[in-house]
């Protein structure tokens, strides 16, 4: 009898408990857009920019940027990959074309644009410039980018400069 009482005073103690606790606030695109602004901000002309102080306003100690299933970057690896792109292309801008919000999650369609001044991915600059499409999906954890999954369509990107 006192072990179901005891079980029974537990359940209410924890049903309490859960109905007094804040609700999560759900996330709002114009909470989206300000968590992942630093990190386009970074995107935009990196080579003139605190790529890690920006990155450090956006994300979490911790994140992972990850371009396939199982290869990612961590923070100060994404600010050298941010930092040489914009050596190699110095006007990269990348901009939110739309955003998207479900949850914890962030999905950004994005375009890049730019005209490499040294080989991007192999291929010698020819002068001309590309547009290309990106995606980017975001999980948020405490107001912080935690992990992204993106994908760019860099072979557009190549066409478009001529190789």
């Amino acid at each position: 009898m006192k072990t179901q009482a005891a079980i029974l005073a537990l359940a209410v103690v924890s049903l309490s408990t859960a109905a007094t606790a804040a609700p999560r606030a759900a996330l709002t695109e114009a909470a989206a857009r300000a968590i992942v602004a630093p990190l386009y901000d970074a995107l935009n002309e990196p080579s003139k920019k605190d790529v890690p102080a920006l990155l450090a306003k956006a994300t979490n100690p911790d994140y992972r940027s990850c371009s396939t299933n199982d290869e990612c970057l961590n923070r100060e690896q994404l600010a050298g990959a941010f930092k040489y792109f914009g050596g190699v292309i110095p006007d990269l801008r990348w901009s939110i074309k739309e955003l998207w919000v479900s949850g914890d999650h962030i999905v950004v369609r994005g375009e890049a644009t730019g005209t490499p001044v040294q080989p991007l991915f192999g291929a010698k600059p020819t002068g001309k410039s590309f547009r290309t499409i990106s995606i980017d999906m975001f999980t948020v954890r405490d107001g912080k980018l935690a992990t992204a999954y993106h994908v760019e369509n860099w072979t557009a990107a190549m066409q478009q400069i001529g190789q």
